[in-house]
């Protein structure tokens, strides 16, 4: 049995979860989420809790038993309280400014880098360099960071480019470094 699979999920602050037809959809506060799941993998769904089983002892059907209770658990994250990725920008010159309905990048280049906002997404800038990217949908979220750390990836020797917040960059030392 699937250590992670076999956790019931808790609703909480007013989520729902609904399936039928092999879509789970989740709704709360915050907005709805949708997505299909396997046939082989089914809901029982109390008041308070969520439980996700499976059909088949399958090793495939196993080992996408974790893997959509986890997905579920996000979807209701998602709808009550969402998530929230930070990225700041480190070198001279380099900032940001929101334009319309998405961010116009100054990151060295000969020419400006504009990046529009995907929709569920929303962005909040705090000074030139700095970047809350917020929304319900956790693979959203994260994918919008990963492109926009794309943009210009941190240098390995001076760090410069777009990076995450909190996460330890290791730079390399450079040919003036003897042993």
């Amino acid at each position: 049995m699937s250590r992670i699979g076999k956790k019931s999920i808790l609703l909480k602050d007013g989520a729902k979860v609904e399936f039928s037809n092999g879509i789970v959809k989740v709704s709360g506060p915050k907005g709805t989420l949708s997505r299909e799941i396997d046939p082989q993998i089914t809901l029982s769904i109390s008041e308070d809790l969520v439980n996700v089983e499976r059909l088949s002892e399958d090793k495939k059907v196993r080992s996408k038993h974790g893997l959509y209770r986890a997905l579920i658990q996000n979807m209701v994250d998602g709808v009550t309280v969402g998530f929230l990725k930070d990225l700041e920008l480190v070198g001279v010159g380099y900032r940001v400014k929101k334009e319309g309905n998405g961010l116009n990048f100054s990151l060295g280049y000969s020419h400006p880098v504009v990046y529009d906002c995907p929709k569920g997404i929303d962005f909040t800038l705090e000074g030139q360099t700095k970047i809350k990217i917020s929304g319900i949908d956790k693979e959203l979220v994260g994918s919008v960071a990963a492109n926009l750390v794309k943009l210009r990836k941190p240098d390995a020797y001076k760090g410069k480019g777009v990076r995450f917040v909190g996460v330890p960059l290791k730079l390399k030392a450079g040919k003036s470094v003897k042993k």
